[in-house]
């Protein structure tokens, strides 16, 4: 199992990045909370998570023990794959997606793609009594380390359609939906604001 990576970060994208360490580059899979809060500077630490299945082996990194321990116990709900755990941290925060569960508010979690009502009950009813007795869970208000990453002209448009199909959407409406959200701000927002506005359409 590996456990956590510091290495130099070669690579960086809104659902992946790439980390060196010892001359091997590992494929990092990450939530948009991860990517907002991972520094640019060039060594970089990830706690992570290793999900097997039978036709391969995808690492997850998070940005801190919170997020990780989030979701894991997302994955132990039925009917939640990494993919949706994923999905639940990129549209909110650890905190924010603890808060909606132990207050048991279905309609966040809804608004999460792939997420039907059933499923949101029953995140809500499997973990609502769990995720209060974890420690990890038990931090201050919420801070966000690290460098943003700023672009300019048009490549935030096209990064946020990146990991907006990476994360499962339909790319005719992404497209749709980035260019309103982009028409109607009055300057293009930096990309992982993007990509949280279009979440909060599609």
């Amino acid at each position: 199992m590996i456990h956590h990576l510091r290495g130099k970060l070669v690579e960086k994208a809104p659902t992946h990045c790439v980390i060196e360490c010892g001359g091997v580059g590992y494929f990092v899979n990450i939530s948009l909370t991860t990517f907002e809060r991972l520094s640019s500077d060039e060594n970089v630490h990830l706690h992570t998570h290793l999900v097997v299945r039978e036709d391969a082996q995808v690492l997850y990194g998070f940005s801190e023990v919170a997020e990780r321990t989030l979701f894991l116990a997302l994955l132990g709900v039925s009917g939640v794959g990494a993919s949706t755990a994923r999905m639940i941290l990129s549209a909110m925060d650890p905190r924010t997606a603890q808060e909606a569960i132990q207050t048991g508010d279905v309609n966040a979690m809804k608004r999460v793609k792939g997420i039907g009502a059933k499923t949101a009950q029953r995140i809500i009813i499997d973990l609502q009594d769990k995720l209060g007795a974890l420690d990890a869970f038990k931090v201050g208000p919420d801070k966000t380390s690290g460098t943003k990453i700023t672009y300019t002209g048009n490549i935030e448009r096209a990064e946020a359609l990146t990991a907006l199909l990476t994360l499962g959407f339909d790319k005719a409406r992404c497209e749709r939906i980035l260019d309103q959200t982009i028409k109607e701000s009055p300057e293009t927002p930096p990309v992982e604001v993007l990509i949280k506005m279009a979440l909060k359409k599609l």
